[in-house]
């Protein structure tokens, strides 16, 4: 069977920078950070920071229903997403009922926040404090079959759960699907909302966020020779993809995939086979890859691996590719964090524009990388987003400039 060629249609962002691909494009190219105190912890739990989204906002373009209202944060967050796609790709729900459409999903993490509630309600009231539902809505299965459902469709649902990366793996999945001739359309991304007192208090004990809540929108500087830990955020993207028989025109097209771990004690170590392969899968050399979407989360050890894995892939020509992280406007909103990348490198190939890498000030000699604070513009054709899980896993995704 012939391989079809995989065109991205329309985008959804819900994002600290913006919601919708319009706003989070333009918020993402000013040198500005949405990172802010965050004070919905306790306080006797510290101080913290995170890229958040204020509530009001994302519900503005949702109809809550009641099982949506009951639903966790990230699948309202999810659903939002998928319906500013549909918007985007200019697509009615009803139009595609004798199409073969799917909806692939990427959380890392359960719903924290009902689950430490229910916790606290069983401790204080016993079997009296059981809520039944929670079985279901904190899963991170029920964001796919959410999103189904609050779209009206009939669809095959897939959930992918390879901690940072499972966002990017749901698209490169449904990349396949696609190209393969299994659907005509999926719905695909991830999303995450971990800004609870579980897990930010084990975030923050092993590093992974900042114990302080000063200087808020510095906190955060991927690359940068000053840079401490990253900074946890949270949202979603998702995307919709089609093959390129569909009418619509085509955002950027997705041409390769590739996912691998690292070998034990080796920070990013299965990076440069998940490039390799994704490369591979692409039909394309390495030297054909004109800008990077690298993880950067803004972590010192992280940053550091990641910059030493790109040059192993690369060369000495890492020097001089454009390179740059969104985390420093954003936060690291995990599993959403690799859709939002490829939704920002979508839209640059689209724009002829590299968004910057928000608080790169100084240069650090182990990340040798081409960084620039700035937005740029250049005109490019291959664009690589790159991922990394704390439990060693890697995702990367290679996309082309619409022809």
């Amino acid at each position: 069977m012939r391989r079809r060629r995989v065109k991205i249609t329309g985008i959804g962002a819900v994002t600290a920078a913006g919601i919708g691909r319009k706003e989070f494009w333009r918020s993402l190219n000013e040198p500005v950070s949405h990172v802010r105190p965050f004070a919905k912890v306790a306080r006797e739990w510290g101080k913290f920071s995170a890229a958040w989204i204020e509530t009001s906002l994302m519900h503005e373009g949702l109809e809550l229903t009641p099982a949506l209202r009951a639903s966790a944060r990230h699948t309202r967050m999810a659903v939002l997403a998928a319906k500013l796609a549909f918007n985007d790709a200019n697509i009615d729900a009803g139009s595609l009922a004798s199409k073969r459409v799917g909806v692939f999903s990427g959380t890392s993490l359960m719903d924290f926040g009902a689950i430490t509630t229910e916790t606290e309600s069983v401790a204080q009231r016993g079997l009296k404090g059981v809520h039944a539902r929670l079985v279901f809505s904190a899963s991170v299965a029920h964001v796919a079959a959410t999103v189904a459902d609050s779209l009206g469709l009939r669809t095959r649902n897939m959930t992918y759960q390879s901690s940072c990366c499972s966002g990017l793996d749901a698209i490169g999945h449904a990349t396949h699907a696609i190209a393969n001739g299994e659907c005509d359309l999926i719905i695909c991304g991830g999303t995450e909302a971990p800004l609870f007192k579980h897990p930010m208090i084990e975030f923050r004990a092993v590093g992974m966020t900042t114990a302080s809540d000063e200087r808020a929108s510095e906190q955060c500087r991927p690359f940068d020779l000053w840079r401490t830990t990253g900074v946890i955020g949270e949202g979603a993207a998702f995307l919709i993809l089609e093959p390129d028989e569909s009418p619509r025109a085509p955002i950027a097209e997705i041409v390769g995939y590739g996912f691998a771990s690292d070998p034990p004690e080796s920070v990013c170590g299965g990076m440069p086979q998940a490039i390799r392969l994704a490369l591979g899968d692409a039909q394309v050399e390495a030297e054909a890859v004109d800008v990077i979407s690298a993880w950067g989360p803004g972590h010192r050890l992280i940053d550091a691996a990641e910059a030493r894995q790109l040059r192993a892939v690369f060369g000495d020509r890492i020097a001089s590719i454009p390179t740059y992280s969104i985390k420093g406007s954003v936060g690291n909103p995990l599993a959403a964090a690799g859709p939002m990348q490829v939704a920002a490198s979508a839209i640059g190939l689209l724009e002829s524009r590299v968004p910057p890498t928000v608080n790169f000030k100084t240069r650090d000699p182990d990340c040798d990388l081409c960084l620039s604070g700035t937005s740029l513009a250049l005109a490019h054709r291959f664009a690589l987003i790159n991922t990394h899980g704390v439990n060693g896993t890697n995702a990367a995704l290679v996309l082309k400039a619409a022809s």
